[in-house]
Parts: C-alpha cells; structure tokens; sequence
C-alpha cells in the first residue's frame, strides 16, 4: 500500500510537468513577432497569417487548457494521458502502414511474398510492428475488442492478397480516414466531459468557499496539487535541457572556469519568465531545506528529526530570493546581465542559510557546553561545524570584495557574513567558559556576568555594523538611485535591526541594573544562620555556602536571585513583591539578627543555654521556621542527583553559565508554606525560567 501511495504522488507531480511547460512555451512565443516573421518570409500569402487574431485567440485558448491540465483531478489527468498515448500509437501504426507501402511502391515487386526474401522480410517487420501497436492500445485502453485499433492493418492484409499496389495506396488512405473517424466519434461521445467535470468542479469550489473560505480553499488546492515539488520538478527538467542542449552543440571540452559561467548561465537561461522564477525559487527552497537537514543531522543525529522548527525549512532563503528578483526585475534582463545580478542574489541566498546553520547550532553548541556529556565525537561535530560557519562567511566576505564594485546589496552579504562569524565567535567564547566551568568541577560565581559581557560585545558589534549598513544604504538612496522597494528594505532594516535591537539592549541593561541594586539590598545570611537554615537554594537545588535573605524570609543564591528578578520581579517562591530598600550602612547586621531562626537544640550548637531574647523567631502563616525544617529534614537527607541529560533539555537559557543548572533534581522543602508543598512551588519555578528568555542575552 505504501508504493502505491508514493507512486500516486509521483504520477501527481509527473503528470503535471507538461502543463507548466506549456505555460512557460505560451509565454516565451511571442506572436506578434511571429506573423511579422511570416509576413517577411515566402509564406505571406499562408492562410495562417489572413486569421492572425485567431491564432491570438488559440494562443489564449493554450493557457486556458494549460490551467484546466494542470487543476485536473489525478484519476481524469491519468485518462487523459492514456487517450493521448492511444492516439500516438495509431499515429505510430499509420506511420508503419504508410512506410511499407511506400517501400512496396519503390520495390516495384507485386508478386507472392514468399518467392523474394527481400519483399518478406519487409511484410514481416511491419505486420509484428502493428501487432505490438494494437496490443498496446488495447492494453492502455483496457478493452478486448482489438479490431477498433487494427484499421492500418489493412495495407498489410491487401498486400497479402496480391493487391495492385496502386489500390493498396487507397487502401491505406481509407484506413487512415477509418481511424479518424473512430477519433471523431471518440471525442463527440465524450465532449460534454469538460463541462460536467467544470460544473462539478464549480459546485465543490463554492461549497468549500461558503464552509471554509477562500484560505482553506487555497490552502486545499496547494497541498493537492503540490506546488513547490511540481515546480521545482518542472526548473529541474528546463535546466537539465539547456545542459543538455549546451553540451551537445559543444565539440570541445569546457575548461573550470567556463564551467562556472555555465552554471550562472544556464540558471539565467531558466529564470526569465515567471513560471520559471517560481520554480528557481522553490528549487533554492529545497536545496537550503536539504543543507539544514544535513546540518542538524550532523549534530544530533536521528534525534533532530522528532523536533521539527517551521523556520528552518529554507522558506526564508525561497522568499528572499523571491523579493530581490522582483525588485532588481530580474526576469527583464538581458542572459549576461541576469547571469552577473545572480551572482549577487545567490551571494545573499548563501548568506542567509548560513545565519540559519547558525540559528540550528547555537543552542545545541551551548546546551551540549552546560551538559555534563563526555563524548567527544558529539563536541568535535559541534565545534567543527561552529568553525567551518566562523572561516566560511569571513572568506566569502573576503571573495566578494576582491571581485565585485561595492554597492548596498553587497555590503549588505558583507555585514551579514561578519555578524554570522561575530555569532560564531560568542557561541565559542561561552563554549569554551562552560567547559571550563566543568573541568573546575565547581561553579564560577561571576560566570554570569562573563558571559553577559560577551553576548554584550558581540551585540554590540551586531549592532554598529547594522547601522553602517543604514547608513550606508541611506547615503546611496538620497545621492544616488532612489526606488520605493530600496527605501523600504532601509526602513525595514533600520527598524529591525538598529531601533529594535537598541531598545531590547538597553531594556536588558536596565533590567540587569535593577536586579544589581535590588541584590545589594537585600541582607546578607551569616555562617549561622545557614547552618540553622540547612536547606539548598531553591533555584539552582544545590547547597548554599553563601545567601541572600528576601523580605519574606526566603533564601537563595546571591546570583541565582539576581538571574531570577531578570526575569520577574517577585519571589521565587511566594511570589511577594521584592522591592529595593533603601538601608543604612549597617543594615545587614540587623536583619540578619531578626531572622535567624531559632535553635531546636542548642546543645548541639555547641551552647548550655538558650539563644537570647532578642534572637526572635521567624513564623510564617502562624508556623515556626524550626518546626517546618524539622518536618522537611528528612526529604532532605539524601538528595538525588539529576540525570545528566537534563541540562542538555533544559537549554542554555536557563542556565547561562551557572553550573547549578546541572547537579540536583527538586527536593521536597517547606520554605513555602503559601504553596500547597515546596515541590508545587519549585515546578512553577521551572516552569516560569523556561518561558523566560536567557537573563544574560540583549
């Protein structure tokens, strides 16, 4: 059943090749040039050229049966192929007849075919040649009745019977005019075929209009008829052709360079109408969509398939290639010129699944740095392709100015190949910190800020460089050409790329300075009262050698925090409010005094007596902190350690350079006694960093 499928599909797409390549002929014939020819030539007294506005009508006439072949329904498109491949072989058969006789007639010979070898061999060849011919039709036309197709097997029964050759002449003549009546009578059976097939057609387009609209009627006919492989199918054939037509004019061999030249060539050659700037565009789809795959198989394998992302499937490389076509009207141009402004655009197609490879790496490159994986065919894959997309783009830029005049489409490739090795660059540096962070075997506690002031860095230069780009293409459009789609790429690219991206990195700025006072506000917990406290930070799930203390009595990790009110600025587990204080210089003291919690067994604290009075004990909700330890001290006495995929699924994001991203699974912990259990709170947790972008990221 599954070849069956795969073949039906085939045949769609096979099938509806010859309709788009009838467009594509309709539109390159130019009539008006035609008859002119005509008229200059010896048949302008042709009766063709007296119904000029006919053959204008019949051209119009070509386009509308190229639609209806190509809209045809599968099963009606296959029956009509069959009738078409039926009539080529009576074609053939009459053809066969027509030969014989004529060989007969020059033989002279009309005697019995047995007494010259010559004369039956000829009878032989041509009776087994039209018997194959009536076999096949009946075949394809799946009926038994095999005489409706053996009228041209009259020349060689008469011929049989010793007829005069003069009458077996007419015989063939007869048998020609027999098999067009047949075709006749065929067509004038079936001519309200067309009609009830568009009058069925027209009933099931209205009602899917009137149910769905016209977005799920579009939708329908794309996915039924498959455009983007028909296309690309179709630009495939017309390329292949013109290879084929180049190299069977050619005598002697094409040196390397001249190669190059073809290839630009022939793709120009096939890109000068819009049926075929369609398929080019597709073909350049498929071809990024196949690069990707491959990128992605490279670094995860089988794995990279089960979690498929809509925008990497050369979509954007398609339309790109698309919109600089149309603007530089590029289907208007002259071979050479087409071939030269090509270059160009495939320059910035190249560029484009470049940034793509990169949009596919980084995480898997940061994730696999944060993970604790020690496979080191998994880490070679991941930094060679990192480098083949830092050397890549930098030689390009570097062709690029050695062979082309500077204008604002190249400097355009150029900054986009720049940014993508400056990408490349950070994604390495942090790489590189993460496993350094892993061979310390211990967290860096200003990981975070290193790795902030290299997405800082590169940003930044992202930045500059899209706004030399700007103002590049601004000087160029006020002292130069202007045009509406080049003023509106500068603005779309001023927009996104300078506006958006400056307003993003000083809202992180800002957000980053808030998250810095708001630490430094907040008390600082003493060697003690982490003893008494003997919990792990709720974020990170690791053990706290040092922490800081929130207005509702919570502890956590000074960084963890910090990365958390990048994010909201709210507790991580009771969700209060955590607002800046303004606090004297020995304020640290004093709070810490407050909420140090009281000592079940001093005893064990190395102290007879009991803690002083002014020692106070913090409740919450009516509950002491010490008795809410004691009822979690044995969830806490054997945590588990968190399998070492986790911080590959969880993604750099949430991590950003910590280590405590990859140690510790949730522990059962009563420090949120709002929440049903600490376990509740440390999911919502979880879940609130994976729906946040990375803290340390412009």
């Amino acid at each position: 059943m599954l070849v069956k499928d795969k073949l039906e599909a085939v045949l769609n797409v096979g099938l509806r090749v010859p309709s788009i390549m009838l467009l594509e002929v309709l539109y390159r014939w130019d009539v008006s040039s035609f008859f002119q020819k005509i008229q200059r030539s010896s048949l302008n007294n042709n009766p063709l050229f007296q119904y000029k506005y006919l053959a204008l009508y019949l051209h119009y006439v070509g386009y509308i049966l190229s639609l209806v072949l190509l809209t045809l329904p599968r099963q009606h498109l296959v029956k009509l192929y069959l009738y078409v491949l039926t009539a080529l072989l009576l074609f053939a058969g009459h053809q066969v007849s027509r030969d014989y006789v004529r060989s007969e007639l020059d033989s002279g010979y009309e005697g019995p075919l047995y007494l010259e070898a010559l004369s039956l061999n000829r009878f032989s060849t041509a009776l087994i040649a039209q018997l194959v011919v009536c076999t096949l039709c009946s075949c394809v036309m799946q009926t038994k009745r095999i005489w409706l197709f053996s009228a041209h097997l009259l020349p060689l029964v008469a011929r049989l019977c010793l007829v005069p050759l003069e009458t077996i002449v007419f015989i063939n003549r007869f048998a020609m005019i027999f098999t067009g009546l047949e075709v006749i009578y065929f067509l004038a059976s079936n001519l309200l075929v067309p009609y009830n097939l568009a009058k069925t057609a027209y009933r099931e387009l209205v009602q899917v209009v009137e149910v769905y609209g016209l977005l799920a009627l579009g939708m329908s006919l794309w996915n039924q008829l498959v455009l983007p492989v028909l296309f690309m199918c179709f630009w495939l054939v017309l390329f292949a052709l013109q290879i084929y037509t180049y190299f069977s004019s050619r005598d002697k061999p094409t040196s390397r360079e001249r190669l190059l030249f073809l290839f630009l060539t022939s793709i120009a050659e096939c890109c000068s109408t819009p049926y075929s700037l369609l398929g080019l565009v597709f073909t350049v789809s498929f071809v990024a969509l196949g690069v990707l795959t491959l990128c992605k198989f490279y670094l995860q394998g089988y794995r990279a398939f089960m979690n498929d992302n809509t925008m990497h499937r050369g979509m954007t490389e398609g339309i790109t290639l698309l919109i600089l076509a149309v603007q530089t009207g590029l289907i208007e141009l002259q071979v050479i010129h087409r071939a030269f402004l090509l270059s160009i655009i495939l320059f910035i197609v190249v560029a484009s699944i470049l940034q793509s490879m990169l949009e596919i790496a980084d995480p898997i490159v940061l994730a696999l740095g944060a993970s604790r994986d020690k496979s080191l065919w998994k880490h070679f894959r991941a930094v060679s392709l990192c480098l083949f997309l830092l050397v890549f783009p930098a030689y390009m830029a570097y062709m690029i100015c050695q062979f082309f005049h500077m204008d604002f489409w190249l400097l355009i490739i150029i900054s986009s190949s720049i940014l993508t090795s400056l990408q490349v660059l950070g994604t390495l540096l942090i790489y590189i910190l993460f496993m350094v962070e892993e061979v310390r075997k211990e967290p860096v506690q200003n990981m975070d800020d290193v790795i902030y002031y290299v997405n800082g860095t590169y940003r930044l230069l992202e930045f500059l460089v899209a706004l030399v780009v700007v103002a590049y293409g601004v000087s160029e459009t006020v002292f130069g050409e202007w045009t509406v789609m080049g003023s509106t790429i500068i603005f779309i690219h001023s927009y996104y790329n300078v506006w958006l991206r400056a307003q993003l990195g000083w809202q992180s700025f800002l957000m980053r300075r808030d998250a810095v006072n708001k630490i430094k506000s907040l008390p600082t917990a003493s060697d003690l009262q982490l003893e008494q406290y003997n919990d792990i930070c709720a974020i990170c799930y690791q053990d706290m050698k040092s922490a800081v203390i929130t207005p509702c009595s919570h502890f956590f990790h000074a960084g963890c925090l910090k990365k958390w009110l990048y994010v909201q600025e709210t507790c991580p587990l009771c969700h209060k409010q955590l607002k800046s204080q303004s606090q004297p210089a020995n304020a640290t003291a004093a709070p810490a005094q407050d909420i140090l919690p009281a000592n079940p067994n001093p005893a064990e604290a190395g102290q007879g007596e009991p803690v002083a009075e002014e020692n106070k004990t913090v409740t919450q909700n009516g509950v002491p902190v010490e008795e809410s330890q004691a009822r979690s001290s044995s969830s806490h006495a054997n945590p588990d350690p968190e399998p070492e995929g986790q911080a590959e699924e969880a993604g750099p994001s949430q991590g950003s350079g910590e280590s405590c991203l990859r140690h510790r699974q949730p522990q059962q912990s009563a420090t949120c006694p709002e929440a049903a259990s600490s376990t509740a709170c440390a999911a919502d947790l979880q879940l609130e960093l994976q729906r946040s972008a990375s803290p340390c990221c412009l």
